[in-house]
């Protein structure tokens, strides 16, 4: 719960900061805004993947909660 804040602060500014570049439409940017939707989709992935899937998995694995003695 410590981490969600500056996780989502971090996501954010990378995003907001892409956005422009990414929408761009003027001369010379066909090589920029690809790239920059790149970043953006793989931000907003592994944003979703460390929240909501890493500890899913944590949960579902965890040892205690499958009454499981550690060997």
């Amino acid at each position: 719960r410590r981490r969600l804040r500056p996780i989502l602060m971090t996501t954010a500014t990378t995003c907001l900061g892409m956005l422009p570049i990414a929408m761009a439409l003027g001369e010379g940017t066909e090589i920029q805004a690809p790239l920059a939707r790149v970043v953006l989709g793989g931000m907003l992935i592994s944003t979703l993947i460390t929240l909501v899937l890493l500890p899913a998995l944590y949960v579902l694995t965890d040892p205690k909660r499958l009454h499981i003695e550690p060997t």
